[in-house]
This record gives C-alpha cells, structure tokens and sequence, in this order.
C-alpha cells in the first residue's frame, strides 16, 4: 500500500516482511485502527494474519491495534510478530 505524501512509515520484520512482501509500506496518516484495517484489507490474507497477532510499536511505545488514536504524518510504526527465544 503506497501513498504519496505525508505518510506514516510502516516497517516490517520477519514473518510479517515475507507475508506481505516488502520490509517496508508507505501509508496515510490517520486513527490507528484505521490504518491497520487498511492494511489488513490492501495486503494478501497471509498479512492480515500475521497482523492480527503482532505487537505494534511506535516510538518505543507499545500500541493497541483497536485504538482510535491519532498517527501523524511522519511516524513510524514497527510490526513485530511474534517469535520465541530471545
């Protein structure tokens, strides 16, 4: 899912990166649950359950996926799946 700008930086890592196929997305700004139903939605199934069971962080904060609250233009968000060991 690409924008053009403002956006907010949405960086991938491991399962989430190969379910949706890139390391990193460019999306609009706007209420978080929002964003990650577009997300969901524009990126193949495989991401959609990947996201759903992933933390989010932005800002070393820990965010709630259902939150209706703000993200702005340049942020960044991180969508860490889950992993074991360290």
């Amino acid at each position: 899912m690409t924008c053009a700008s403002p956006t907010v930086t949405v960086r991938l890592f491991a399962v989430a990166r190969e379910a949706a196929g890139s390391a990193e997305l460019q999306v609009r700004p706007g209420m978080l649950d929002v964003v990650v139903a577009e997300l969901a939605a524009a990126l193949p199934a495989g991401f959609a359950r990947v996201l759903a069971v992933s933390s989010l962080v932005s800002d070393g904060v820990r965010l709630d996926p259902k939150q209706s609250i703000p993200i702005p233009a340049g942020a960044v968000i991180d969508v860490l799946p889950p992993f074991a060991g360290g």
